[in-house]
């Protein structure tokens, strides 16, 4: 006699199940996948000296328990009733992931580009873990770079992760120190895969999640709303209005039309230093100086293929809403548009322009939109946002409606030193992005050893000329450089000697009264903390020592590179005044902390539980 199934341990066992939904923010990139834009991210590392290809897998297979969803695949809800879930795959091979491949005569930097272009353009299988490496061997013609090295293109599908949360996938990879390290193959973790949920049980999880919460659309909208009344009302009482897209529209483009399948790409390498002394002497932020460099190079791109328009590009500027703590790979953005001044010939009323959109709107944004684009995500029904995706590139709806922006630029920080594979040095990292019909061109910096590398990403139909394009770029860097320069020296007769006096004092002072009266916070935030005030032409370094009884805060000249905060006088006055934002000053890249992750969390939680007092 057959017996009888028990339903009730069906639902248990689909509610107990470890198996994770992915968001509506992450669903959206991959319903945008289409046989022109696959939607993957990849990055292009060249090792130096000639890394072990067998030493290479070994690597892989012992961090990939670091990286659970690089041996999970997506499992879709019959019907597409639901987003789908991340359950681990069965079938994982290792190999199907990996290819090793050796770069084509004449082995230079034009041959790797190429091949680079033609790695990208090839989409992941979606029936697998989506992602991939490509081991390319003899790069023997590149300046600077041994004969014998080795390229590393990996590729991982943007519903994974987001560009910070790819950064943080580089230190489970890469190594902070030039040692070798020998792998034991019998020491790599075995892959014991969860069983596959079954159709029933995908569908009682998704069903539960609904009755849990039935009314999420609904109040996920009232709160849109709110949003949207706080943020209206603040526009017209402040001087964004200015930028209301009334009096601004957006541009049609040569960047805002259909995609072809093949990927163009190319790369300008800046000096770090050198964009910072452009951010001192501008006092923005170092994206504002990234915006205003690929503002130029866009208005002379445009302007020879007479194809510049009257009204200014609109950029927009994705930027990180994920919190200090968060170690989650998967997407946490938020967006902001930005004017990028293409109709001002002058690079430095350019960079003026674009400096004040960004101070107005960039922390206020982050502040009142992110969470709620987030939660309006997860509130559009499951199969319509699938079907809309689809719809909309099929029928060309972008051709019925101006574009909501031309072109992408996006600046993600990362290591500032040196990484190692297995001993090899991490020479350069490159990021390319995924381009879809409508918006072609997307323009991704990237800060890595005290160089930003800033990489641009279009196709053969939008942008065939990428390589030209990089080449404006450096031009442009050096054309608003040389200008500042001369600035510089037109000021510098008219200056006088002038002793400089902090504003910033009084913040050192209150915090030391502050602290001597929560001893609680002392001994939380136990440690020893230095920040280095930038008064432009000097500058002062301040100790703050609790690891006694006694608070001891002061004037060094010493600082301790094990957590250093590095800031200028007028922001930390204006810190302290609470006319600035902690969180605001780190995204606009207008404080700088440097240290372990443990101490640079502490000092952190320090000073906002001062401003919050």
């Amino acid at each position: 006699m057959a017996s009888k199934i028990n339903l009730k341990d069906i639902a248990q066992e689909a509610l107990d199940g470890k198996f994770e939904q992915i968001s509506g923010y992450d669903a959206a990139f991959l319903y945008a996948e289409s046989p022109t834009s696959p939607m993957h991210i990849a990055t292009l590392s060249i090792m130096e000296g000639s890394l072990n290809f067998k030493d290479f897998k070994k690597i892989v297979a012992s961090k990939l328990h670091l990286m659970p969803k690089f041996r999970q695949r997506l499992l879709h809800v019959p019907m597409d009733l639901d987003y789908p879930y991340w359950v681990d795959d069965p079938n994982f091979e290792l190999d199907l992931h990996l290819n090793r491949m050796k770069l084509a005569d004449p082995s230079n930097w034009e041959s790797l580009r190429r091949t680079t272009s033609r790695i990208f353009s090839a989409p992941l299988d979606l029936r697998r873990p989506l992602w991939s490496i490509h081991f390319i061997e003899g790069i023997d013609e590149i300046p600077q770079i041994p004969k014998g090295s080795v390229a590393i293109v990996s590729k991982v599908h943007h519903v994974m992760i987001d560009g910070n949360s790819g950064v943080g996938l580089m230190g489970i990879l890469f190594d902070q120190d030039a040692k070798v390290k020998p792998i034991d193959k019998s020491k790599i973790k075995k892959y014991d895969p969860d069983p596959l949920p079954d159709d029933i049980s995908l569908l009682l999880k998704s069903g539960y999640g609904f009755l849990k919460n039935p009314f999420k659309i609904p109040r996920t909208v009232a709160e849109t709303a709110v949003a949207f009344v706080r943020s209206r009302a603040s526009k017209t009482l402040s001087i964004q209005k200015e930028f209301a897209t009334a009096r601004y529209p957006v541009p049609i483009t040569i960047f805002n039309g259909n995609v072809s399948p093949k990927r163009t790409w190319g790369t300008a390498i800046l000096s770090f230093d050198r964009v910072n002394k452009l951010r001192k002497s501008t006092g923005g932020s170092i994206n504002d100086v990234i915006l205003a460099i690929c503002a130029g190079a866009l208005r002379r791109y445009l302007l020879e293929k007479e194809k510049l328009p009257l009204q200014p590009l609109v950029a927009n500027v994705p930027i990180s809403i994920r919190n200090e703590n968060d170690t989650s790979h998967n997407n946490q953005i938020a967006n902001m548009m930005i004017q990028l001044a293409t109709h001002i010939e002058d690079p430095l009323e350019r960079l003026e322009y674009i400096q004040e959109q960004t101070m107005l709107g960039k922390s206020r944004h982050k502040t009142m939109g992110a969470k709620t684009l987030s939660k309006m995500a997860d509130a559009v029904p499951f199969g319509l946002a699938n079907l809309a995706a689809r719809i909309y590139s099929k029928y060309n709806i972008k051709d019925l409606h101006r574009p909501p922006f031309n072109v992408t630029i996006t600046n993600v920080p990362g290591p500032s030193k040196l990484l190692y594979l297995n001993g090899h040095k991490v020479v350069a990292i490159f990021g390319l992005t995924p381009v879809v019909d409508g918006f072609g061109l997307i323009i991704a910096a990237f800060s890595y050893n005290g160089n930003i590398s800033i990489t641009t990403t279009s196709d053969k139909r939008t942008m065939p000329d990428a390589y030209l394009f990089s080449r404006y770029i450096r031009e442009s860097a050096n054309e608003l450089e040389g200008l500042m320069v001369q600035q510089k020296k037109k000021r510098a007769p008219e200056k006088k000697e002038v002793k400089q006096k902090s504003q910033s004092t009084v913040f050192f002072n209150t915090l030391k009264r502050y602290l001597k009266k929560e001893n609680g916070l002392v001994k939380k935030y136990e440690g020893i903390y230095h920040i280095n005030v930038d008064m432009g032409a000097t500058s002062e370094c301040w100790e703050i020592d609790l690891t006694q009884e006694a608070v001891n805060i002061k004037k060094t000249t010493k600082l301790d590179p094990k957590t250093v905060l590095e800031i200028e006088d007028a922001n930390l006055y204006a810190l302290y005044k609470k006319k600035l934002l902690f969180d605001e000053l780190k995204i606009q890249q207008r404080l700088k902390l440097s240290g372990t992750v443990a101490n640079k969390r502490k000092f952190t939680n320090l000073i906002k539980a001062f401003l919050d007092r």
